[in-house]
């Protein structure tokens, strides 16, 4: 009884997990998947100590289940053959504004950022990123910053065309600045800043799926695109993994950086860290390398991804 109330816990998570069960509470429980992948050894390793192989077959598949969906995002992927010009993409939650401005200038000045998308940006980060100097050194913008939590910001080193803002309408209706970017020696690439409702509560995971699954997908036989922000979701969310189906690929995954918390404690909540703001990718980019940043004052860490873009 013992080894069959031990390997159950993580048996269903994983069945939850495989089958994409994420309704209701489990789509908050589920971000947590990497944790409960490391731990499932401990069951399997009870069930053996004690004997128990039927438990312990249990607990073995439970383990090899969620060690396999969430191994590979240590592990960097094969890139496709890129040789168009590099680009440097930040993307930072701000926290309704209260993200340090002094400090996120300093990472687009330090790290040579081409193209920077913010979430939850309002027009005193604005002015406040202005007068540390972002505007001349990333000068075309496509901005909608707005009171609270609902605004969003592109910012470019090279000219924007297209641009636009996506209202999201569901939750907290954040919005999503976007703009086709104009790179010398690449083609034109729509770049969105991305932020979906958040599952905070019960009443609001309609509303998260809903936002989620608005995204715009991916064109792999069109122009080249981006997403880049808060997604309110890990790669154990069911919507985003259908997201990146349709032909984008994670880049912390593809890095081999994909456990690399981007959300939780950095504001003093007592959260594990868990890997909501991605930067998906046309699968005809080649990602070099993504880092996980710091940023003061907000309860995000921004995410730095350096890319090769294919050729026109």
């Amino acid at each position: 009884m013992l080894c069959w109330v031990t390997v159950a816990p993580t048996a269903l998570w994983a069945a939850v997990r495989l089958l994409g069960l994420d309704r209701g509470p489990l789509v908050q429980a589920l971000a947590f998947t990497p944790y409960i992948a490391g731990v499932s050894v401990l069951p399997l390793a009870l069930a053996l100590a004690l004997r128990r192989w039927w438990p312990a077959a249990v607990a073995a598949l439970a383990a090899v289940a969620l060690l396999g969906v969430v191994a590979p995002r240590v592990l960097a992927d094969p890139q496709p053959a890129a040789a168009g010009p590099t680009v440097r993409l930040l993307t930072a939650n701000l926290l309704a504004g209260t993200g340090d401005a002094r400090t996120l200038v300093e990472l687009v000045r330090r790290h040579e950022v081409d193209v920077l998308t913010v979430q939850e940006f309002t027009p005193d980060a604005q002015a406040a990123l202005d007068q540390l100097g972002l505007d001349r050194l990333l000068p075309h913008r496509q901005l909608n910053p707005e009171v609270g939590t609902p605004g969003s910001g592109l910012y470019s080193r090279w000219p924007l065309t297209d641009v636009g803002l996506r209202r999201n309408l569901n939750g907290w209706g954040f919005t999503q600045a976007y703009g086709t970017v104009a790179i010398p020696g690449a083609p034109p690439v729509r770049v969105e800043s991305a932020h979906p409702s958040a599952p905070y509560a019960l009443d609001q995971v309609g509303s998260w799926r809903a936002d989620l699954t608005a995204q715009p997908p991916a064109t792999p036989d069109g122009g080249v695109q981006i997403l880049a922000g808060d997604f309110n979701a890990t790669l154990d969310h069911g919507p985003l993994r259908a997201l990146l189906r349709t032909g984008y690929v994670d880049a912390a995954d593809a890095a081999g950086e994909g456990l690399v918390g981007t959300w939780g404690p950095y504001d003093g909540d007592l959260i594990p860290p868990v890997t909501i703001d991605h930067v998906l990718v046309d699968q005809r980019i080649a990602v070099r390398s993504v880092r996980v940043l710091a940023l003061p004052g907000s309860d995000h860490r921004p995410v730095l991804a350096t890319l090769t873009l294919p050729t026109p």
